[in-house]
């Protein structure tokens, strides 16, 4: 009992659980919460990254590794409850621009990961991290989050079979299959729960599709339930380093590390308004520690074998039940680890019921178009050129050089010099480069 107590202390002290005015149990019980509503990701990941020909058990272990790697470092360096795993629309940037769009091994691609954590973890020791965050418009950064949401729903309903190409218009609707009919219920599935707010609700959705897809005959039984996890090793440290030390792919390194940048800034910035610190240098501190979790995670990720690792804006739902300190992200980590032995699952798994999920995503990230401001077009044409041409270009980083190129061209013509700091003329520049190669 006195061990059991000391324990207790042992806890409470190291993550200063009653001082934030938490409990062990809500830290649990938040840490579960939060696992049930970015669970998905172990459907999503495999999924969507096994079309670039990457061995789909060793991506569901990958996954689940990755995430509890990820939400440990944030739990213990941060303090806070927020959970980090593979990005959704980093992941579809991987799979469908850099691998498909451009033709590149997946292995030259998880070096691109590795070398965007790496000099993201350059600039935040340098300290160059925060001159780049304050030197870009938050108009950009909002238009950067919408025009990916565009993107991923773009690819979502791709995925789901509902559009296809057409050489005169680009695309159009596809004919209305069974598995595309279920897709369109898996959707409004999540449309659903999502507006009675049902945690897990995508979860759900998919599990339910897929379940019924079986009835159907559309999608195979798995022989079992449960099994030891599958081997990493077509995936482990097979990522290509020195092979993607080219000009070439500059662009694509550099694309990687500012939209993990900028989204994890803006999940962090929102989530830390519900943690409770001592202070403000607490908090700037913490932020400061999160944003080390999060290049390490995905150094990390890509030597595993996995995109991106980012912080997961999801994780408000387990603040909201009362996690407040970094051991709900440890319990979140350890149920992923218990996830791994559901592998069987996971890869009878159709992407019919897994693709409605970048469609939400998509959504959510839409939304923030209400926070640009449009009233002018000074302010419009740079926010609209980054959000367009994500989807009509099919790349995040083609949107985000036109939409910095654009910002610089229109303060110029204005004679608005004192809009553009150094930092953005280099970025800038970076961006022409980029277009060029």
């Amino acid at each position: 009992m006195m061990e059991k107590n000391n324990f207790v202390k042992f806890l409470d002290d190291k993550f200063l659980i009653s001082e934030r005015g938490g409990s062990i149990k809500g830290e649990f019980f938040g840490g579960l919460t939060t696992f049930l509503t970015i669970s998905y990701i172990i459907f999503v990941n495999p999924a969507v990254l096994s079309l670039t020909g990457m061995d789909k058990g060793a991506l569901v272990t990958v996954t689940c590794v990755a995430t509890a790697i990820g939400s440990f470092l944030g739990g213990i360096l941060g303090n806070v409850p927020i959970s980090l795993a593979p990005g959704v629309g980093l992941n579809a940037f991987f799979t469908f621009t850099l691998v498909k769009g451009n033709g590149i091994p997946w292995q030259d691609a998880l070096g691109v990961v590795f070398f965007s954590g790496v000099f993201y973890l350059i600039l935040a020791i340098c300290g160059v991290r925060e001159k780049i965050i304050n030197s870009i418009p938050q108009q950009l950064l909002t238009a950067a989050t919408v025009g990916i949401g565009l993107f991923l729903s773009l690819i979502g309903l791709k995925s789901m079979g509902v559009i296809e190409a057409n050489p005169e218009t680009l695309v159009k609707i596809a004919p209305i299959t069974l598995p595309v009919a279920l897709s369109f219920a898996g959707l409004f599935l999540m449309y659903i729960l999502d507006m009675k707010k049902v945690r897990g609700g995508v979860l759900i959705s998919i599990i339910v599709i897929s379940i019924i897809g079986m009835f159907l005959g559309e999608v195979d039984i798995p022989e079992k339930l449960l099994s030891s996890p599958p081997s990493m090793t077509p995936l482990l440290f097979k990522l290509n380093v020195f092979g993607v030390l080219k000009i070439s792919l500059l662009g694509s390194i550099f694309s990687f590390m500012f939209i993990d940048l900028f989204d994890s800034l803006s999940v962090l910035m929102f989530t830390y308004k519900e943690v409770q610190f001592r202070d403000e240098e607490e908090r700037k501190k913490g932020l400061g520690r999160m944003l080390l979790a999060d290049c390490s995670s995905t150094i990390i990720g890509a030597l595993l074998g996995t995109s991106t690792v980012t912080t997961y804006g999801e994780s408000i739902a387990g603040i909201k039940v009362g996690a407040k300190t970094g051991l709900a992200s440890i319990f979140t980590g350890l149920f992923f680890l218990l996830a791994l032995f559901i592998a069987p699952i996971v890869e009878a798994i159709p992407v019919f019921a897994v693709s409605p999920a970048l469609v939400i995503v998509g959504i959510f990230m839409f939304r923030n178009i209400s926070q640009l401001d449009l009233s002018t077009m000074k302010e419009s044409i740079p926010a609209f050129m980054t959000i367009i041409f994500m989807p009509m270009t099919h790349s995040i980083a083609i949107g985000l050089s036109i939409g910095f190129i654009s910002y610089i061209i229109i303060n110029v013509a204005c004679a608005d010099f004192k809009k553009i700091s150094l930092t953005m003329w280099v970025i800038g520049a970076l961006s022409v480069v980029n277009l060029l190669i």
